[in-house]
């Protein structure tokens, strides 16, 4: 599933008399596992810290080196796997600890904040339509344009989390149902595509969207307790196990990333 019509390159055309880079990567069978695997590190990566370091000390942490990976990508002259997929991670946990804290410290119902959070990336899609004209990812190559895409992604997280915690804790479906549910759900946009001819940005966010939740509900199934539905491997151990899963995936984007630039050049 693509965000656009034509086939992905990392070099593009901005109308202008140079060229610029890409900033995101293809979307490919490839970006949808990592993007997968990013949301299940971010869930339990952001429960380790907060039960080890508590929630303030872990919020303000995550959000430093947030701010810190985001300050890296923007400064990047195009898409650099390393650099882009440690963004994402960082937006994982921040986006997860955002949902958590509303619901925990102030209290917000999940059933209250996920609509919230639907309401505010609705206003961040129309915002972006209206001044660029277009929501495709392709064509996010810095600027404005990737200020939007950043505040889109972090929506999509904090969206996710509250929909994912929605039908696993309040409605007491369970982590892995919840998660065999999503896994149906994000099927539906990519068959939409491709047979009913939906938009492919419409597929492509409405999937993006759907990531988040089956991500983090298997990954909470893997670490929680047997008596809140799990498999009691622990959190911390299972972050660590995507974090190395996603590393391998993503130092091999990077060899064939390195290997395109050379065939461009």
């Amino acid at each position: 599933m693509s965000s656009t019509t034509t086939t992905a390159s990392p070099l593009r055309s901005d109308g202008s008399s140079g060229r610029t880079w890409s900033k995101v990567p293809q979307v490919t069978a490839a970006f949808w596992v990592v993007k997968v695997l990013t949301t299940g590190m971010g869930e339990t990566t952001s429960d380790f810290f907060a039960h080890t370091l508590g929630p303030v000390p872990a919020v303000v942490g995550a959000a430093v080196v947030l701010a810190a990976t985001l300050f890296v990508q923007a400064r990047a002259d195009r898409y650099r796997p390393v650099v882009y997929w440690a963004a994402v991670v960082m937006v994982s946990v921040f986006g997860t600890m955002a949902a958590d804290v509303a619901h925990v410290a102030l209290g917000v119902p999940y059933a209250v904040s996920a609509p919230a959070f639907a309401l505010a990336l609705a206003a961040i899609f129309a915002l972006w339509r209206r001044t660029e004209g277009t929501l495709a990812v392709d064509t996010v190559r810095g600027g404005r344009r990737e200020v939007y895409y950043w505040a889109a992604v972090m929506a999509t997280f904090a969206l996710g989390t509250a929909v994912g915690d929605l039908t696993a804790a309040t409605l007491g479906w369970g982590y892995l149902p919840s998660g065999l549910l999503f896994a149906a759900l994000i099927a539906v946009p990519a068959l939409g595509h491709r047979v009913l001819r939906l938009p492919p940005v419409l597929a492509f966010w409405w999937a993006y969207v759907l990531t988040r939740p089956l991500g983090a509900c298997f990954a909470d199934w893997a670490g929680v307790s047997h008596q809140r539905g799990g498999l009691d491997l622990g959190t911390g151990p299972v972050s660590l196990v995507l974090a190395v899963v996603i590393a391998v995936a993503v130092g091999r984007l990077a060899v064939q990333a390195g290997r395109d630039a050379r065939r461009t050049a």
